[in-house]
């Protein structure tokens, strides 16, 4: 059914939109909405299903973040910044908003992995549910659930959706935004769009300007298709402008104004500021590889492919081993899709939102988009819109071609990506071909078939471009993932992490109910609920093994010995104990409970504190344990020039206790007592 708005043009038009635009006419093909309903239910249902499935099996999962969250519970000034330790001695580097959720309900339930993680999972299915009501109001009701469907299956969605990096929190604000976007697309209402900038100023706040990169094509399509004149489209783009700055700037500003001797240190900056770890080391320095601080980063290069020591840049690096699996079993189908729904409705007007959407999708979702989970959305929605578009057009021969060359396309590329994984269910790959070759001959003989043949071969062209992610998804939800870097499905022939072979990715280690953990550092899957994973993981640098790899990617085990050793007199100390690098304090932190002061931060490579500040605390009585064996006294640390910082404030710290104070072994850790001098 198609609804008119006969309301008159706005009063300020200009000759420019004559004749007078009206708004965008709404599309929903279904008479009564309603019926739907109970299948959105369903469709969100077992989205709550796939993402709460054995949930605490992952642990704490990123242990560095977890212990952000537990330090934000058990102190609001904590919870403020973001702060890894409830003493505030240094930050996360990264703004704060995506530990809120966590922090909160870790106050309200208490320290476990399913409090940690349920927020993450629920920021799934609210994902699923936006990018439904997205959809829906452009292609219809069938279109929303076959996007929301295709999204809760994507494998790095899957991953992402039950795991506690910030890439939850930002892609469920980035879909809101687009939501409100399409919204103010239908009638140029100013609300939509300040509520868009709303929502990009608190993905600023979670991940700082990655939140950012769909942000120039969704002002260039609102400027040019939004119904309404060109100077109101502008006023109103400034309005949403502020809202943005506003909604995301004022924690920025009360961060930059406040006394930084009363704040704890910014985590992942050189010099104590936010607005250089924004500008740097979070922000573009994640496009030129300049990362000062990183892991032994702070130069840009290196790389093959003009991709720096990290791999591979360009479009093509979403097909490759490393990245295939994740996210690009529907790409193909979302390119070819795309070409030809813009065809489709290449006489559109200027205003039709569902061009618009369609043109959005390709700008932001395709080539601007930087992690993965971030382009599932887009993925998802092309797909569903473009295969929309086409089987209404079924009749005509080369809409036929185009949805039987789709799924061929789509079934051939799911193999692909199977045969990365030989001994992995070797059935699956020929199953999803010759499924797909028998739905492409069915939809493109759809015409003589009838339409209860046509839609059972469109079901079996379902079935088999989602064969091959819905098999990732399960295996993915099936094995625990702990660490820093971790990759959803099973294991891929000839993937890698850092070129270079500065980085090894581990395998799976035994972990809970006989599963293996899944990180990039060896480490096996910490107990349901409980801290750290019972290894420390190991990486490789010049053909030798070292210990310090496993501090960065993930922390050490605890024993019962060193964590009653720490809990012992902690009332008398603000922090129970200090560690090199987040990872290592973390996973003291969240087996006792106590602050555990991140010296170096997460890298280890900060210099927060300084020798003299920390020889300070020690003359206090501040800090109880330094805790020995972690990542080797900063070794990962840089300096601006991308040199080697073997003299930097975390290994000159190690050094003068490893001189001062006498080393003991409490259970299977190193440690020193800060309060008992060597002599």
């Amino acid at each position: 059914m198609t609804t008119h708005d006969t309301r008159p043009p706005e009063p300020d038009a200009t000759p420019e939109a004559t004749p007078p635009v009206t708004p965008a006419q709404k599309i929903e093909p279904t008479p009564n909405p309603r019926r739907h309903r109970p299948a959105l239910l369903v469709l969100l249902l077992a989205t709550a299903a796939l993402y709460l499935w054995d949930l605490g099996a992952s642990g704490y999962a990123n242990q560095f973040y977890s212990a952000a969250a537990q330090a934000g519970s058990a102190s609001w000034k904590a919870f403020f910044f973001g702060s890894s330790d409830a003493a505030n001695s240094i930050t996360v580097d990264k703004p704060p908003a995506a530990l809120w959720p966590m922090a909160l309900s870790v106050r309200l339930f208490g320290l476990s992995a399913w409090a940690i993680l349920v927020p993450e999972a629920l920021m799934g299915v609210a994902t699923v549910g936006v990018l439904y009501a997205a959809v829906r109001r452009r292609f219809g009701a069938g279109a929303g659930l076959f996007a929301g469907a295709l999204l809760a299956l994507t494998p790095v969605a899957a991953l992402m959706f039950r795991f506690n990096n910030p890439d939850a929190l930002l892609c469920l604000l980035m879909v809101c935004a687009v939501y409100c976007v399409l919204r103010a697309l239908e009638d140029a209402r100013t609300k939509w769009l300040l509520l868009a900038g709303v929502c990009f100023g608190f993905a600023f706040l979670t991940k700082t300007l990655q939140a950012w990169l769909i942000l120039p094509p969704l002002t260039v399509v609102y400027a040019v298709c939004a119904p309404t004149a060109l100077r109101r489209r502008i006023v109103q783009l400034l309005l949403g402008g502020l809202a943005m700055v506003v909604s995301g700037g004022w924690w920025v500003a009360i961060v930059e104004l406040w006394p930084a001797a009363s704040r704890p240190y910014i985590g992942g900056s050189q010099h104590n500021s936010f607005l250089e770890l924004t500008f740097g080391y979070n922000g573009l320095g994640r496009i030129n590889g300049n990362e000062a601080g990183s892991v032994g980063g702070g130069a840009p290069g290196g790389g093959r492919g003009g991709g720096g020591a990290w791999g591979d840049t360009g479009i093509t690096r979403l097909f490759t081993s490393d990245m295939g699996g994740q996210i690009s079993w529907l790409l193909p189908a979302a390119f070819l899709l795309l070409v030809a729904g813009l065809v489709v409705l290449r006489r559109a007007r200027r205003t039709d939102a569902a061009r618009a959407f369609a043109t959005f999708s390709f700008m932001s979702g395709i080539f601007h988009q930087y992690y993965n989970v971030a382009l599932a959305p887009y993925i998802a929605a092309l797909v569903a819109m473009g295969a929309t578009l086409l089987w209404q057009r079924r009749s005509r021969t080369a809409a036929a071609l185009l949805l039987a060359g789709t799924v061929a396309v789509t079934a051939g590329w799911a193999y692909v990506l199977l045969a990365r994984s030989p001994q992995w269910m070797p059935w699956l790959r020929w199953t999803v071909v010759a499924v797909g070759a028998v739905a492409a001959l069915g939809l493109l003989l759809s015409v003589r078939l009838g339409r209860r043949l046509a839609v059972v071969a469109a079901g079996l062209g379902i079935a088999a471009g989602l064969g091959g992610p819905a098999a990732y998804a399960a295996n993915t939800v099936n094995t625990p993932h702990t660490g820093s870097i971790v990759t959803a499905g099973p294991e891929v022939k000839g993937a890698g992490g850092r070129h270079g072979g500065m980085i090894v990715i581990g395998g799976r280690g035994p972990g809970p109910g006989g599963k293996g953990a899944r990180n990039h550092g060896g480490t096996a899957g910490p107990p349901p609920g409980q801290g750290p994973g019972p290894g420390q993981g190991h990486g490789t640098r010049g053909g030798k093994d070292h210990n310090a790899l496993g501090g960065l990617l993930n922390g050490q085990q605890v024993s019962a010995k060193a964590k009653a050793a720490l809990k012992k007199n902690a009332a008398d100390h603000t922090w129970a104990a200090a560690a090199i690098g987040s990872q290592n304090a973390a996973s003291y932190q969240l087996a006792t409970g106590l602050p555990v002061m991140p010296i170096g931060g997460f890298n280890g490579s900060d210099p927060s504190p300084t020798l003299e500040r920390f020889k300070e605390y020690v003359r206090q009585g501040k800090i109880h344990y330094f805790i020995g064996g972690g990542m080797g006294g900063g070794f990962f640390g840089t300096k601006g020039d991308g040199s080697s910082a073997s003299a930097s404030t975390s290994s000159d710290i190690t050094r003068w206790v490893e001189k001062s104070f006498k080393k003991v072994t409490i259970g299977n850790s190193t440690l020193y007592d800060l309060t008992r001098p060597a002599s």
